[in-house]
């Protein structure tokens, strides 16, 4: 395990980030995947059927990550506090939250993935496939949360590198097992359900098998698992915020969704060929939220106030600049890489993706600011200001679905991101700012204390 309260802040930053950002690659590799070999083995409505699940399947799988996030806020809490009870009484805590809630989203996601599609007026030829696609998924939620939990309970603990090696097996696995699927057992685009799912639970498994085997702090006795009221309220109210703040802005994407199914299968292909690459591209910028949400829990519970400031200031400016420079190459190689999802048999998806990337890549910059602040806050046990900053994406990504779309047709869908993070960072801005100013006080407070301290020790050494 290592320690974010020792040592070079944007140094430890970065080199935290670098596996969790290529572990980040792996997992969206999944859903990358999903769209590539989709398209390319069955064709352009399979695509549009796959594409067509996103934004309800961020309402539920994103909720589970969300919620994991933020119960790990505490472990790395503890932490940094060195209170080994602490971390695996959160630990246990965390395992009795989830377990519930992956019983009722299992159940509650996969009884209305019909009435949700058919509500969102998915388009006839793609309905049947997109339902069969989506309930697997929510059969899998078990795996999915169960892995989410595991390897962000290594990350509060400031290991970053062993989810990436179950990531990368996992993902392999995925693929070949997408390929036999589709390709040997002929199950059409739930097969590539059924791989994601597969792959989930393996990588789960792994996590769990390494935690009892090498990390003796996350080894919970009977004990740990006691059902105790006060601290599971404890962990929801921090952990819940976060992964509502993930399903808030699963619903705007879905209302942006209906918009957009209105648009014909080109407009929905195009948009989830675009959304796949999308999603890597911004993949940096969310590592580094990520690294920075545990940076600021386990500094927090260290009381090294100096540290939290500081990281955060040297992160904003790494992932703003990294970020611009991930923008400006997707419009450059926009074509190319839609491309590779339909071929270059499809010159009207293609062009509909270019027209996304140019309001989106142009404004990667602005998701750096908003992940870095976001993530410190959820840190820092800030968890209603990121919820409120969800509910402002929600109502942009709506106006942008409803109006926008309705006068601009795909134009305005590919204009909902950018707005969406305007809307948020107005939220997060203030309240980053009146947090560094307590998190300053407190470091002017500590830096006196310990002047007073010294002082102190200096006259009673000198009246010895």
């Amino acid at each position: 395990m290592h320690t974010l309260t020792k040592g070079n802040p944007i140094k430890l930053i970065f080199f935290f980030t670098i596996p969790l950002l290529i572990g980040n690659i792996f997992q969206q590799l999944y859903s990358f995947m999903d769209a590539l070999i989709v398209g390319r083995t069955i064709g352009k409505d399979a695509l549009a059927a796959v594409g067509a699940t996103g934004s309800v399947n961020f309402l539920i799988i994103g909720f589970a990550q969300g919620l994991t996030a933020g119960l790990s806020v505490l472990t790395a809490q503890a932490y940094g506090a060195r209170d080994e009870r602490g971390v695996r009484r959160s630990f246990g805590v965390s395992i009795w939250i989830c377990v519930a809630l992956a019983l009722v989203l299992t159940v509650g996601a996969a009884a209305m993935t019909r009435p949700i599609l058919v509500l969102m007026q998915t388009p006839p030829a793609i309905l049947e496939n997109s339902v069969a696609f989506l309930r697997v998924i929510f059969y899998g939620i078990f795996a999915s949360m169960a892995f989410n939990l595991l390897s962000n309970m290594m990350r509060a603990l400031g290991d970053s590198r062993t989810p990436l090696i179950f990531l990368i097996i996992a993902t392999v696995i995925n693929i070949i097992l997408e390929f036999t699927f589709i390709l040997v057992f002929h199950w059409g685009v739930p097969g590539a359900a059924w791989a994601t799912v597969t792959a989930q639970a393996i990588s789960a498994v792994l996590c769990w098998i390494y935690i009892k085997l090498r990390i003796p702090l996350l080894n919970i006795q009977k004990a740990d698992l006691k059902f105790d009221w006060p601290e599971i309220k404890h962990h929801i109210i921090v952990g819940m915020p976060m992964g509502f703040s993930m399903s808030i802005i699963a619903i705007g994407s879905i209302i942006l969704q209906v918009m957009l199914n209105s648009l014909g299968t080109d407009a929905v292909a195009a948009y989830t060929a675009a959304g796949r690459i999308d999603q890597l591209a911004t993949l940096p910028a969310s590592s580094f939220g990520v690294t920075m949400a545990t940076y600021a829990a386990q500094n927090l519970g260290a009381r090294e106030y100096g540290r939290i400031r500081r990281g955060v200031h040297q992160t904003l400016l790494m992932n703003v600049g990294i970020s611009a420079v991930f923008g400006a190459l997707i419009i450059i190689f926009s074509k190319p890489l839609v491309n590779m999802f339909l071929g270059p048999n499809q010159p009207a998806v293609t062009a509909l993706a270019q027209t996304y990337f140019h309001y989106n890549a142009s404004m990667y910059w602005l998701l750096a600011i908003l992940f870095t602040m976001r993530n410190l806050l959820q840190g820092l046990s800030h968890t209603l200001v990121p919820t409120v900053a969800g509910l402002f994406e929600l109502m942009m990504r709506a106006f942008a679905g409803i109006v926008l779309v309705a006068h601009l047709g795909f134009t305005g869908a590919s204009m909902a991101n950018p707005l969406a993070w305007v809307g948020s960072v107005f939220v997060l801005v203030n309240m980053y700012v009146r947090t560094m100013r307590r998190i300053r006080q407190k470091e002017d407070a500590q830096v006196a204390a310990q002047q007073r301290s010294l002082s102190d020790a200096e006259k009673a050494a000198q009246g010895d």
